[in-house]
């Protein structure tokens, strides 16, 4: 009979495991070379902001007027004046390091005892924090010789820095963590090194591969700096999945007694086809993404949509190449004591007895469907239990004060020059354009203003306004102080900066999560639609994965937002949720939960088909799956909350939130209010609408015949 999509690959790379391994490190040596060559490109500020923060970039970027990074120092003592002196030597030791510029006479705060140094740094201010070391080091030394005077640094180009320097320590930390903690996981499920080390190896070669091709893509379509982080989070979880998946089918088989290229095709035929389903219902909802209106998410969709690609395709093409190879080698260095379920010359009636018995999963599965409806409510109220805290959640873009952590040496400075100099570390910036700047209703504007800087040439004028009220003040800026001094004038006036522009973000936000939102929801409904020809099933697929969302929602919002826990991962409270996060968890799960769902329910559809009960059906699928889900989640979990235990507060949430929802996911949900739902549904949960009734299933489950030769046959169908 004809074979599948998936089943063909297999069987072509099996037959051709030279041509496919040999392909496949050609292809990832040359991805990652050339793109290593060509760099990443970063989004400018124009790019990442929204609304009229955006507006006012893009107008000084066209008119060659970036603004260059500004720095601040403020040199404290306990007495009235005594600063005087540091401060001189502050303001001589960045002199002789050339890199400055614009350096201002001390402002004195109301009582003396302080005072604020501002400059800027020379040159792009892209490129400042990699040259802001000198001015650092300037700085600690004056602070070095004089141990009686606090002195704190706060700018663009020395939190740039401290952002670098963190985010590739972070990014080697969560590749040193992430890649064993998996390799440990897999050896226990395994029992044997190399059969752990094909998901991992397979896994990091297609995040290598994908960074070479984002680095690529980047010249077009500019990325956010935390693009890669994300891109590996992402990659090496469902790299390793698959992965999983696939060679643990293909053992199973063998186990029961199958030679190697009968289970190898039969992995290829449900495994594979359950991969390739599982890949291209990830990267559809990523694509949702395209949809915010913001660049930001743009990036995040290309780079999970390149990376999940290739580790599907890996996981459909070499994977079985190396495993045609290798034979019974897959089991060298075994491990005892571990992975004996796995073994390939485990006996058949003992793999089946195994198979049926259902473990942990029969001892939830029994009272769960003898009392569906009790299990049904308790499962509901637990996870809007752990909903609630969603309801009071707020976000904004943290800035990098928060990113960094209450105690670390920037956010303390933030702080304390914060506190001093209300609104000096994150003034509001006015961009004003008109055809003639110079007229006079213009000058007369400028003139309720302290500090405004006319450029005549390109007639644009900046205006810096202290914003000590934050949302407050801002919305006080926009709303009267400019409308009153500019209706009339005929000029362009827009605000940006850190807080007008996280409040942009945030509004656009707003406007783009309902187009994303209603993308993804139907996608969820008509892929199920599709694979089952139910609408009940499609609806509940879509009820439930809102549920984790939202329990995962909460868990963050209780943890980040209000601090509830977050010193037991090292972590704190910040009173907000980074903008970005939620959207992105949001699509991700959706994204992933689907490779659950889609897997759980065929067994049990497959189940019903061959005459079962529903009862029946539900009983047997959730068991014959637990195990395959159960590994897939761990390792995600696993990997997901690595994240959350590095340094940079966005990373913390998206880790956490993340392991959160496939945690819940992969027990509550999938475990026993699946179950139970379904099974107080009963054959409703069949119904078939008269359209779909007409498509081709499209089947995951394994076959089930009696014999391998009949096994290899059905395993194989189309």
């Amino acid at each position: 009979m004809r074979r599948n999509l998936a089943a063909r690959i297999g069987g072509w790379s099996a037959h051709h495991r030279k041509t496919a391994i040999l392909g496949w490190l050609l292809f990832v040596v040359l991805a990652t070379a050339i793109g290593g060559a060509s760099g990443l490109v970063e989004m400018s500020d124009a790019e990442n902001a929204a609304g009229d923060s955006a507006r006012a970039e893009r107008i000084l970027d066209d008119a060659g007027l970036g603004q260059p990074a500004g720095e601040l120092v403020m040199v404290s003592t306990a007495k009235a004046d005594d600063w005087r002196g540091a401060a001189r030597e502050v303001a001589a030791a960045l002199d002789r390091t050339g890199e400055v510029t614009n350096v201002a006479a001390p402002i004195p705060s109301k009582d003396g005892k302080d005072a604020l140094i501002t400059f800027d740094m020379k040159g792009d201010a892209a490129t400042a924090p990699d040259r802001v070391q000198p001015v650092l080091d300037a700085v600690s030394g004056v602070r070095a010789d004089h141990p009686g005077v606090t002195i704190h640094q706060f700018g663009e180009a020395s939190a740039g820095k401290w952002l670098g320097d963190l985010l590739s320590e972070d990014f080697k930390k969560a590749e040193f963590t992430a890649v064993p903690l998996a390799l440990g996981i897999l050896l226990v499920a395994f029992g044997a090194v190399v059969a752990a080390l094909l998901p991992v190896g397979l896994a990091l070669t297609a995040c290598m591969a994908a960074f070479g091709l984002l680095s690529l893509a980047s010249h077009q379509l500019h990325l956010f700096q935390t693009t890669y982080s994300v891109m590996f989070l992402m990659g090496f979880a469902v790299g390793v999945d698959y992965c999983l998946f696939y060679l643990r089918r293909e053992r199973d088989e063998r186990a029961a007694g199958r030679d190697a290229e009968t289970a190898l095709r039969i992995a290829a035929a449900t495994s594979g086809r359950a991969v390739l389903v599982s890949g291209l219902t990830v990267m559809v909802a990523m694509a949702g993404m395209f949809l915010s209106g913001l660049m930001l998410f743009k990036g995040f969709a290309l780079a999970t949509i390149i990376v999940v690609f290739i580790a599907m395709l890996g996981s459909v093409t070499v994977l079985p190449a190396l495993l045609s190879w290798l034979g019974d080698r897959t089991d060298a260095g075994r491990v005892p004591f571990l992975g004996g379920r796995g073994n390939r010359r485990g006996n058949r009636r003992g793999n089946r007895r195994a198979r049926t018995s259902g473990g942990f999963a029969g001892t939830v599965l029994k009272p769960v469907l003898s009392r569906p409806k009790t299990f049904a409510a308790a499962s509901v109220v637990v996870l809007l239990a752990l909903a609630a805290p969603a309801l009071g959640m707020k976000t904004e873009q943290l800035g990098l004060e928060k990113q960094f952590g209450s105690d670390s040496q920037l956010s303390v400075a933030y702080r304390q020059i914060n506190e001093t100099f209300p609104g000096g570390p994150a003034p509001a910036r006015v961009v004003v354009k008109a055809d003639h700047i110079g007229t006079p209703a213009l000058r007369k504007a400028f003139g309720g203003f302290d500090k405004v800087t006319v450029h005549t040439a390109q007639n644009v004028a900046e205006i810096e306004v202290p914003l000590p009220g934050g949302e407050a003040d801002l919305s006080e800026l926009r709303e009267k102080r400019l409308p009153a001094a500019f209706d009339g004038t005929g000029a362009q006036v827009y605000v940006t900066g850190e807080t007008a522009g996280s409040v942009d973000f945030n509004d656009q936000l707003k406007r783009g999560i309902v187009p994303v939102f209603v993308f993804i929801t139907a996608v969820t409904f008509l892929l199920m639609l599709f694979c089952f020809r139910s609408y009940v099933i499609a609806v509940t697929s879509i009820v439930l994965n809102l549920l984790s969302v939202a329990a995962a929602y909460g868990v963050m919002v209780a943890v980040f937002q209000h601090g509830w826990g977050a010193s037991l991962i090292g972590s704190e409270g910040v009173g907000a949720i980074e903008a970005w996060i939620p959207l992105f968890v949001l699509v991700v799960l959706f994204g992933l939960s689907m490779d659950y769902h889609v897997f759980v329910v065929s067994r049990i559809r497959e189940a019903r088909d061959r005459g079962l009960s529903t009862r029946a059906a539900i009983d047997e699928g959730i068991r014959r799956t637990a195990g395959a889900v159960t590994g897939a989640a761990l390792i995600m979990v696993a990997v997901f909350a690595v994240f959350g235990t590095l340094s940079m507060q966005d990373m913390q949430q998206m880790g956490v939130g993340l392991a959160v929802a496939v945690l819940l996911d992969a027990t509550i949900v999938r475990m026993i209010l699946l179950p139970s739902v379904m099974a107080l549904l009963g054959e409703r949960n069949w119904r078939t609408p008269r359209g779909p009734a007409r498509l081709p299933g499209l089947e995951h489950g394994e076959p089930e015949t009696g014999t391998p030769e009949a096994l290899a046959t059905s395993g194989t169908r189309g």
